[in-house]
């Protein structure tokens, strides 16, 4: 006598469908100055919790990048000590903007290192 296996069920819940308007916004973000502008007039038409989440990271990212401009020419001015601290600092940068771009582009809210979550805090009402 053969009887059927019962049908397997998970506990956990499957990850959220992602549009692809809600990535554009969130992938758009991450693309230059003029993309991060373009990504908020998309958002503000239609409003997605991914299109918000990655454009406070973004938000945030290039305040950050700003700051270090401005600190790296005081950085700058120390021979190769300064010199060797803010292009490790700029090649951290880079690997964040990947990471969250990446992030973006699978349709994850996974924030950047380090920086991501104090982003999503202190911006946490824009773009809603």
């Amino acid at each position: 006598m053969e009887s059927t296996p019962p049908p397997i069920t998970s506990s956990a819940t499957p990850p959220p469908v992602v549009g692809t308007e809600d990535k554009t916004v969130a992938i758009l973000s991450y693309i230059t100055l003029i993309g991060f502008i373009a990504a908020i007039v998309i958002h503000s038409n239609k409003k997605t919790q991914l299109g918000a989440y990655h454009l406070r990271q973004t938000l945030g990212f290039f305040l950050t990048t700003a700051v270090v401009g401005f600190g790296g020419i005081v950085l700058a001015i120390i021979p190769i000590l300064g010199i060797l601290c803010l292009f490790g600092i700029w090649v951290g940068l880079f690997v964040f903007w990947l990471m969250g771009l990446l992030s973006a582009i699978k349709g994850e809210m996974k924030p950047m290192p380090l920086v991501g979550p104090l982003y999503q805090q202190w911006f946490s009402t824009a773009f809603n």
